[in-house]
Formats: C-alpha cells, structure tokens, sequence
C-alpha cells in the first residue's frame, strides 16, 4: 500500500511537467515569474557562474595563508656516461659513471603573514650506488633543517593579499545578490511586456466586437436616414481599422509570449497566463535610510574600498622593486654513511646563511618612473572613486524620489482608468439612442484604452523601481530584513 501511495505522488508531481510539454496553459504569477528567473535563466546561471569563481579563488588565496606540506623524489635517477674532470694541473679529461640515485625530500611551508618571508621544515634523503669498478652505496640524510627565506625591503604580498582578497570575497557576494535583484526586475520587465500585450489585445477585441456592433447598428440608423453616409463610412472605416489593430496585437502578444516563455526557461508550447498584480507594498523609503544601507550592503562601496587597497598595493610594490635584498638561512643536521642507519648516527651541524643583494646603480630614472606613475594612478583612482560615488548617491536619490511619488501616480491611475471604462460604458449606451456623436463615442473609447495602458505602465514602473532600490540597497523593505543567502550552500 505505501508503495502505491508513493507512485501516486510520483505520478501526480510529474503533472506539472507533462502539462508544459503537451501545450497545456500555465497560470504564472509575478512573485513565482520571479522566483523561476531567479534559478532557471541564462542570466542567474552567469551570476551563479561569477559567485562559484570568486568562492574558489578565495578558497585558494585562503589556502596561501595555511601550511603547505609536499614530498618531492627521483625514484630513482640512472646515469652511465662520460662526464668532464678537472686534474690537478688544470687539464680536463672525461671519466665514465656508472650509477643509481635516488633522493626525497619532506618539508612543511608556512609564509610569514607579518614579514612577507617563508619558513619551512625539511628532511631529506639522498641515495647513492656506484655501479662500475667496486660496487658501494652511499646515503647522506638531514634529519632536520629549518629553513628562512625572508625580502628585507621588499613588498609584503602576503600583508596585502590580506586586505585585499576578503574584501574582493565581499564585493562578490555582494554582487551575486544584486545580480539576482537585477534577474528578478528583468523578470518583472517581460512579465508586464505580456501583460501590456494581452491588455492591448482585450482592447483591440473589445474594440472591434463594438465597432462592428456599432456598425450593424449605424447601418440600420442610415436605412431609417438617422445618420449621414459620412457617418457609416467612418463606422465602417472603424471597423476595419479595429481588424488590423487586433492582427499587430497578436504577433506582438506572441512575441513577448515567446520571450518571457524563452527567458524563464520553459518549453515552446507553454502558454503562458499572467496575473495583474494589484497588490504592492506600499512601504516608505527614506533617501538617509536608503543611502545608509546602499553604503553597507551593496558591491559599489566594497568596489570602491578595493581599487583603492589595489593603487595603494601597486605603489609599495613600486617602491619595493628599487632595490632587492634578500636573506637565506638554514638551520639543521646531517650525516653520511655506506649504511642507511649510520647515516643518521654522528650527525654535524648543517648551516647556511646568505644574503643576496640587488640594487641598481643607474637606470635612468626607470624605477623611480615606475613610482611615479603608480602614484599618479592612484591618485587617478581616488578622483574616480569621488566621482562614482557622487554619481551613485545621485542616482539613488533621483530613484527614491521616483519611487516615493510613484505610488501617488500609481493610485491615480487606477481611479482613471475605471473612470475612463465606466464613461466608455455610458456612451456606447448613448450612442445608441442617438444622444452623442461618433466623434464623441470615438474619444471616450481612444480615452479608455490611454487609461488602460497608463494603469499598467504606472504598476510596471512602481515594481521597477522598487526592485532597482532593493539591488541598491539588498534590503528586503516589506519584511524589514537584510537580502542574503547560504553562499556556502549555493557554491556546492
């Protein structure tokens, strides 16, 4: 019985999806237009795509920070050939070797995070077997040895590094969100398309079953000699016209059909039922408020604080490349022996010390060069930020505005156009008993389908806006809570 209970729910939840491929009409809300963009379009496969890059370059720039822990080996090396061998009065002649090595080595990496060097800790061991003449084995072994590699006046890629990826990682997540905002307000964008498209195709089939209504009546009127013929040639000439109105209304309510059906990601014979959706939150936004949230949450300020870490970077790595110092140092034991075990018997001290030093006598001016224009960048990218920044709180301050009076319009339009149907209504009904013209009739039908069309226009730039504002700021107004997500979750 649970078996068959379990097949049923399989079969009943595979429905859904049989009904789009046999052409079956979808009743398709806003909110679940777009919560389907959200997942199933090209664009949030690209946002998806940028976050997954940026997740795993900062796993990688994390790994840099952690010890790093590697074996290399020859196993083994076989060599039989002449080599070159210097006597004692100068001269050279060629000796032939004949042997095996073989040699691996274990060593945990850690960079410095505070000075920008490297510090690792080795074992070793290197075999030797004579092949030719006597046969012998030799091993030399470093049990240990700690070893420094440390640039005195050098950048500190490690320190900057630190800085600057964390905030590189924010400055991601926080554009994935506003991708996904922008997904959305693109959903919101085809799904009014359709349905200014079926509003206008309802009006052209409203007007064209009232004008040839209009028409059997004018042509009764000009039997009766009510109306002049001027008057049934217009009526008539109304007629044809509302025929080809409904024609370009078809082809256009297929092809925004076409492309919200192609941008959510469904089949070709779906057809697609849109929802007005009269209901909007009706929430305040305050510029202050706004701009606070813009400025804590968005990827512009993150992106702002990010060139400026990268001028800052370039410059100090400018200055550190006029001259080069570098200090070596290694620290350990060793031993040899014929015997694997002896070798780590008697061992002696293993010390290394050296200091490189590379520092240009006359170059020109070349490095100094290389300083100044990476000051002059960063200058440059501090006017460009002051720039973009007054730019993007201007913008968001024309945006609000908009979005404060929309509301207002909004409800205007929405008393207009049941004015507007309702007056419609009365004069064809006064039309009919003679009491209006047809010039009359024609404007109040021209003045219902203006409201009409005004009414959806101001509801689409209302869900604009307030979308636009959500990706500014990545607030939720309506539920009074930050826009986030599992970043973990998502990645994986």
């Amino acid at each position: 019985m649970r078996y068959r209970l379990l097949s049923i729910i399989f079969i009943l939840a595979l429905l859904p999806a049989r009904a789009q491929e046999s052409g079956d009409t979808l009743l398709l809300s806003l909110p679940e237009a777009m919560a389907r963009a959200r997942t199933a379009s090209v664009d949030a496969e690209v946002a998806l795509n940028q976050l997954k890059s940026a997740y795993w370059g900062h796993r990688a720039y994390r790994a840099e920070l952690l010890p790093e822990l590697s074996f290399n080996a020859s196993l083994p090396a076989y060599r039989k050939q002449y080599s070159a061998y210097q006597e004692s009065d100068g001269s050279y002649s060629f000796v032939r070797n004949n042997y095996l090595q073989a040699n691996g080595e274990l060593s945990v990496t850690q960079n410095i995070w505070l000075t920008g060097g490297k510090i690792s800790v080795n074992t070793s061991l290197d075999f030797y077997r004579q092949l030719s003449g006597t046969p012998f084995n030799r091993y030399m072994s470093i049990p240990l040895a700690v070893t420094l590699t440390q640039p005195i006046f050098g950048v500190n890629t490690v320190k900057w590094d630190r800085k600057i990826e964390p905030v590189k990682y924010e400055e991601a997540k926080a554009r994935f969100l506003s991708d996904t905002e922008d997904v959305a307000a693109a959903a919101i964008s085809y799904y009014f398309s359709l349905i200014m498209a079926r509003e206008n195709h309802k009006i052209a089939l409203q007007n064209l079953e009232n004008a040839e209504r209009l028409y059997e009546v004018a042509k009764e009127k000009r039997q009766m000699g009510r109306i002049s013929q001027n008057d049934l040639l217009q009526m008539e000439l109304n007629v044809l016209n509302a025929r080809t109105d409904l024609t370009d209304c078809e082809s256009t309510l297929k092809s925004n059909m076409f492309q919200l059906r192609t941008f959510l990601g469904y089949g070709e014979n779906v057809a697609i039922e849109t929802i007005i959706p009269l209901d909007v939150p009706e929430v305040e936004i305050a510029y202050a408020d706004a701009l606070d949230k813009a400025l804590a949450n968005n990827q512009f300020a993150k992106q702002m604080l990010r060139r400026q870490l990268e001028a800052d970077y370039e410059v100090a790595k400018a200055k550190g490349n006029r001259r080069e110092i570098t200090l070596f140092a290694q620290l350990g034991y060793t031993g040899t022996d014929h015997n694997f075990h002896s070798s780590y018997q008697g061992l002696k001290g293993n010390q290394v010390v050296e200091v490189g030093v590379s520092i240009p006598l006359v170059d020109w001016g070349r490095r100094k060069g290389q300083v100044k224009v990476a000051e002059s960048n960063r200058r440059l990218v501090e006017s460009q930020v002051r720039r973009e920044t007054m730019n993007f709180n201007q913008n968001l301050f024309i945006l609000v505005e908009r979005y404060g009076n929309q509301l207002r319009q909004l409800q205007t339009a929405r008393r207009a156009d049941e004015i507007a149907a309702k007056r419609y209504a009365t004069n064809v009904e006064t039309y009919l008993i003679g009491k209006i013209s047809t010039l009359d009739l024609n404007d109040s039908r021209v003045k219902k389908d203006e409201a009409r069309r005004e009414y959806v226009n101001e509801l689409y730039a209302f869900w604009n806006y307030y979308y636009q504002i959500r990706s500014l700021t990545l607030w939720d107004y309506a539920l009074g809570a930050p826009i986030d997500a599992d970043f973990n979750a998502i990645v994986k």
